[in-house]
């Protein structure tokens, strides 16, 4: 039975290869962004990439392979030959499909290296104007003798399943209204129709700011930097609550550790840049820096919460 890569990283890393971390990388590194070119994770991964090729001889270039929830693209670095050259640019939804899709053309948890985290992010918890509630108590409370509705980008999407987290640790229940994508999920949040949603705090700002929505937590373990009057989730009601949006860096099984260790080192580099911080605030998001090791483990306790999540809601791929 192989070690479990996720869970040891460093030690599933250890087994060595023509790889030399002294000479890595000695040709381009292809990086793919499991999805289409222009969105979230396509703009994290450019600016890593960026960084990191001005700071080595050759280039890290990016190889958008969209389709299929990322599990395309995913499917193709599990594949590769772990020597550094194919890595992949993963979002928290790595986490979520490994309990959501029955059945993978890859094993979530041995598959793969956990080399570096990149960025994350908290959701603005938000409701419309009309629900009469101010603070997270009073909405656990409200929800407790009164049907409420939710909204998210679509089922298994991380708003869905950080609602469905607060679900079942406040014991209330909640009506899931899946949309196509964040944008008409807002629409009709905004016009009323939904009652709450769990959008990107950048997102969602500019609506609480004119009014149009209330800010009632974020989903964060610490409060976030433009609304320090919002508590979190955790604080707010209850404790431990922790749901981000982040990304980070994978490659295949099996990597040696000094070449992972590099990447580690230069990717954490890159994302501490004053000028790469600036943009990642803008899109409320803030640089994440773990060793290996220690990513390995956050990887593999986000698995277990939001199976946990996947299976009390009965959630399958649109």
């Amino acid at each position: 039975m192989r070690a479990p890569i996720l869970l040891v990283a460093l030690l599933g890393a250890g087994a060595w290869s023509p790889v030399s971390a002294q000479d890595y990388p000695e040709r381009p590194i292809r990086l793919i962004v499991p999805f289409s070119a222009g969105g979230p994770a396509d703009g994290i991964a450019r600016l890593a990439a960026a960084q990191i090729s001005a700071a080595w001889i050759h280039q890290m270039v990016i190889d958008n392979r969209g389709g299929g929830s990322g599990i395309i693209g995913t499917e193709l670095v599990a594949r590769a030959a772990p020597d550094g050259y194919t890595l992949i640019c993963i979002s928290s939804a790595f986490t979520i499909n490994a309990s959501l899709f029955l059945k993978l053309p890859y094993d979530s948890r041995n598959d793969f290296t956990a080399i570096a985290p990149l960025s994350s992010g908290p959701g603005l918890l938000v409701v419309h104007p009309s629900v009469p509630v101010k603070t997270m108590q009073e909405l656990i409370a409200l929800a407790k003798v009164k049907p409420l509705t939710y909204a998210s980008s679509g089922t298994g999407s991380p708003g869905h399943l950080t609602l469905e987290l607060f679900k079942r640790q406040s014991g209330i229940e909640l009506t899931h209204i899946p949309y196509k994508g964040m944008g008409p999920a807002l629409i009709d949040l905004l016009g009323g129709q939904v009652q709450m949603a769990v959008p990107g705090i950048s997102v969602a700002l500019p609506h609480v700011k004119s009014g149009r929505l209330r800010a009632i937590a974020v989903t964060s373990a610490k409060r976030w930097h433009t609304v320090p009057e919002v508590p979190t989730i955790a604080e707010a009601a209850l404790p431990g609550f922790e749901s981000v949006l982040w990304y980070g860096i994978l490659g295949p099984a099996r990597m040696p550790a000094q070449v992972v260790n590099k990447i580690n080192v230069e990717a954490t580099r890159a994302m501490e840049r004053a000028d790469v911080r600036e943009k990642l605030e803008a899109g409320g998001m803030e640089p994440m820096k773990m060793q290996p090791a220690e990513f390995a483990a956050y990887i593999k306790t986000e698995i277990v919460k939001f199976a946990r999540a996947v299976k009390e809601s009965g959630a399958r791929p649109d």
